[in-house]
């Protein structure tokens, strides 16, 4: 389970930031007073716009961030003092965190199973489940570099997963992927959710959330502005779909008439 409480992540500015931001402030309020709850069992989505906070949020979670105000606690564990109990009992996938290009699937998954203390018996189990599951046996040999977009993205899924973790962190688990491999994975959420884990991922991708999330968190300029399953969402904003309930919301939110 995931509990975060009042989280809020200030950045401070460097004059080049400054600059490439356009602004004067010397800080940037990333995440505004984000409170939520990820159960077992279920996908929780952060759906929002490029830059709006999801990315900040996950990386709190994951224990990569520490946040300026809150607390975060995964499984009872608190993300700052308790870092490494949570880091055992979670996943944290991201397209900016690579696997290392020089090495294959194969080393990567058995390397990072014996940082984790699995036992060779288990490792290898676990290793031909993915490895069939995501077809990735043909490449399993081959340098991360050679690897497509794609094949990348699918052995990064099975590594991060080697020690069965209770909680997963994807963000944006499927951008830049195929049709058929953003199905592969988006099938294998389920799967997890439906095995009992804990599952919160980030989109911006409408169609995804509504197909994929059993409760959906919207975020907008770091502020979590609405929240509930897509029934509730689209009952409460009298929307046909999702994507129309993210834009009512977000005109709201904004005070904009119109969105050109």
């Amino acid at each position: 389970m995931i509990e975060i409480k009042d989280l809020t992540k200030i950045y401070k500015l460097s004059n080049k930031k400054k600059a490439e931001l356009k602004t004067k402030d010397s800080e940037k309020v990333a995440v505004d007073g984000v409170s939520l709850e990820a159960h077992p069992g279920e996908i929780y989505g952060l759906l929002g716009p490029n830059g709006a906070g999801k990315t900040t949020t996950l990386r709190c979670v994951a224990t990569l961030l520490k946040p300026t105000k809150g607390e975060i606690s995964v499984c009872g564990f608190d993300t700052v003092k308790e870092g490494k109990q949570v880091r055992d009992k979670i996943c944290f996938l991201t397209n900016e965190i690579k696997l290392d290009p020089h090495f294959s699937a194969s080393y990567m998954f058995d390397f990072f199973g014996g940082l984790h203390g699995i036992d060779n018996e288990t490792l290898s189990k676990r290793k031909e489940d993915f490895f069939k599951r995501f077809d990735i046996m043909d490449f399993k040999d081959k340098k991360i570099e050679d690897l497509s977009t794609g094949m990348k993205q699918k052995a990064a899924i099975a590594v991060s997963l080697v020690h069965d973790p209770e909680v997963i962190i994807f963000d944006e688990p499927t951008n830049g992927l195929d049709i058929i491999t953003a199905r592969v994975v988006t099938d294998f959420l389920r799967e997890l959710r439906d095995s009992g884990k804990t599952i919160i991922v980030s989109t911006h991708i409408m169609s995804e959330a509504q197909k994929l999330c059993d409760r959906i968190g919207m975020i907008i300029d770091g502020r979590k502005v609405a929240e509930g399953t897509l029934s509730e969402l689209l009952a409460e904003e009298s929307a046909e779909d999702l994507e129309d309930a993210f834009f009512k919301v977000y005109k709201r939110v904004k005070g904009e008439d119109k969105i050109s």
